[in-house]
C-alpha cells in the first residue's frame, strides 16, 4: 500500500495495522517514503493519537528497521531510561550496581541537547572511552563488565533516527505516542528482558506532574505489549539531582559516589529506587524492598565501584580512572565560589535556568552540531533547604576564564531563590507499575 494512503487514513482518525506500520518504517529507512511523507504521517499522529495496541505496534516497527541484538548471557538483560534532567548522572552508578546484582545492562543512552545533560557526553570526560564500539566490542565488554554504556549505532533502531530528524524540524516532538516509540525503540533494539523507566517532572525537566504520568503510563503500557517487562518511578526533577552539573564534574561526582568518598542523598535515593525496581522486574529480587538490599549490599561492598572500573577499561578507558580521576578528569582553569547576596535558605531552583548557565560555560549544547568543553558547570550546588550566605556558597563555578566565571556566577545565582525553607517534598512522586492499563 502506497504511504500516502496510509497517512490519510490516519489524518482521518484510523489505525493502521502492525503489518503497514513496518511497511511506512521501512519505506521512510529505504528513502522510498520522503521526509514530506514521514512529516505527513508524524502530523497525523500528533494530531489524531494512537491506541495501545498501535502504538506498541509502531515500537515495534521502529525497532525491526534494524538491527536487534539478541544476547546468549547466564542473567537478564535490563536497562534504565531517564527522560532528563539536570545533574543525573544516575547511569554512571547504576548500571554497574545492577551489574554487580546479576544483571547485564547494555545502556543505550545519548548526548545532551537544550537545557538537559546527556550521559554519553558525560563518559566523554573520561579519557580513551569509546562510546561507539563495534557490536562484538559490546558484547564483549557486557559479557566480561557486566555494563556497557554506549551510544545508538546506526544499523539500531534507523526508522528512528529518521522520524526523530523530521519530527524535531515540524513541531512534533511533543507526541506523547511518538516519544513512546522513539525511546521504547531504541531500548528494545538492545534485546531486553527488563526496563525501568526514570519519567522527570519539574523546573529542570521538559514535562510537567501531568504530562509526566501521561508519559510513564504510556511508556510501561507500550513497553509491556511489546514483550518487555516495564516499569516506571516519576521522579522530582525541582532542583539537580546532584550536587554537580557538568560532564567532567559530574564523572568526579559518580566517581565519589562508587568509592563512598560522599553520595549526595537525591541522588542516592534515585538510584536505589530505580534499582531496587529493575531487580524486581527482572527476577532477580523477590521484590523491591529485596532489591534495594541488593542494591546497597552492592555499594557498601564495593562491587559497583569495581565494575565500573572493568566497563571503562573494557572500553578503553584508564583501568585507574576510579582511584586516580584526578589525573585523567581535564580541570577547568578558573574555580570559584558563588555565594548569595543574601542570607537565608534555598527556597526554589530554577532547574532549566540551571542547565542553560552550563551550556552558557559551554558545558553543553543547544543543537545536536554544537562542541562542548566537559570541563566546566558547577558542583558543591546547595539543595532546597540548604542555608546560604556568608561561607556558604550556592555552589562553585568552573569556567574557562575570568570572564565566563563571572557570567556563570551570574547565572548561577540567578536561578536560586533565597527565603524561608519550604517543607520537604517527596522525590519518588509516583510507581507506575508493569499492570498499568494492562
Amino acid at each position: 500500500m502506497r504511504p500516502q494512503t496510509l497517512i490519510a487514513r490516519k489524518r482521518d482518525g484510523g489505525a493502521l495495522s502492525a503489518s503497514e506500520l513496518s511497511a511506512l518504517m521501512a519505506a521512510l529507512v529505504s528513502g522510498e517514503a520522503t521526509a514530506a511523507q514521514g512529516a505527513a504521517f508524524a502530523m497525523a499522529v500528533l494530531l489524531r493519537g494512537m491506541g495501545a495496541e498501535e502504538r506498541a505496534a509502531l515500537t515495534l516497527a521502529m525497532r525491526d528497521s534494524g538491527r536487534v541484538m539478541r544476547w546468549s548471557l547466564p542473567g537478564p538483560v535490563v536497562d534504565k531510561h531517564s527522560t532528563g534532567g539536570v545533574g543525573d548522572n544516575v547511569s554512571l552508578m547504576l548500571a554497574p550496581a545492577l551489574a554487580a546484582c546479576g544483571a547485564y545492562v547494555p545502556m543505550i543512552s545519548g548526548r545532551g541537547l537544550g537545557h538537559t545533560g546527556g550521559t554519553l557526553d558525560k563518559l566523554s570526560a573520561i579519557p580513551g572511552y569509546n562510546a561507539a564500539p563495534d557490536p562484538e566490542a559490546l558484547r564483549a565488554a557486557v559479557a566480561s563488565a557486566g555494563c556497557a554504556i554506549v551510544g545508538q549505532t546506526a544499523d539500531l533502531a534507523p526508522a528512528d533516527r529518521v522520524l526523530y530528524a523530521i519530527r524535531d524540524e515540524t513541531g512534533t516532538v511533543e507526541s506523547i505516542d511518538l516519544i513512546t516509540a522513539s525511546i521504547l525503540s531504541k531500548k528494545l533494539a538492545a534485546g531486553l528482558d527488563a526496563l525501568v523507566m526514570d519519567v522527570k517532572a519539574g523546573s529542570g525537566a521538559f514535562m510537567d506532574g501531568a504530562e509526566a504520568e501521561a508519559l510513564a503510563v504510556s511508556l510501561v503500557e507500550t513497553g509491556n505489549g511489546a514483550g518487555c517487562r516495564t516499569s516506571a518511578l516519576i521522579t522530582d526533577m525541582n532542583e539537580p539531582l546532584a550536587s554537580a552539573a557538568g560532564n567532567a564534574l559530574e564523572v568526579e561526582n559518580a566517581a565519589a559516589f562508587l568509592t563512598g568518598e560522599r553520595r549526595d542523598p537525591r541522588l542516592l535515593e534515585v538510584t536505589l529506587a530505580l534499582g531496587a525496581e529493575a531487580l524486581a522486574l527482572s527476577g532477580l529480587a523477590a521484590d523491591a524492598a529485596e532489591g534495594r538490599t541488593r542494591m546497597e549490599g552492592a555499594f557498601a561492598s564495593g562491587a559497583a565501584a569495581e565494575r565500573f572500573g572493568r566497563m571503562v577499561a573494557a572500553l578503553g578507558g584508564p583501568a585507574d580512572i576510579l582511584e586516580r580521576r584526578g589525573a585523567h578528569l581535564a580541570a577547568a582553569p578558573v574555580v570559584r565560589d558563588v555565594e548569595p547576596a543574601e542570607t537565608g535558605f534555598v527556597a526554589a531552583v530554577d532547574g532549566r535556568a540551571l542547565g542553560l548557565a552550563v551550556i552558557g560555560l559551554g558545558g553543553g549544547r543547544m543543537k545536536a552540531s554544537d562542541r562542548i568543553d566537559l570541563r566546566v558547570g558547577f558542583d558543591r550546588l546547595a539543595g532546597i533547604g540548604f542555608p546560604v550566605g556568608p561561607g556558604a556558597p550556592l555552589g562553585r563555578v568552573h569556567a574557562a576564564d575570568e570572564a565566563a566565571a563571572e557570567a556563570g556566577a551570574r547565572a548561577l545565582a540567578a536561578s536560586f531563590r533565597i527565603g524561608e525553607a519550604p517543607p520537604t517534598r517527596p522525590l519518588i512522586l509516583k510507581r507506575i507499575g508493569p499492570e498499568a492499563g494492562l
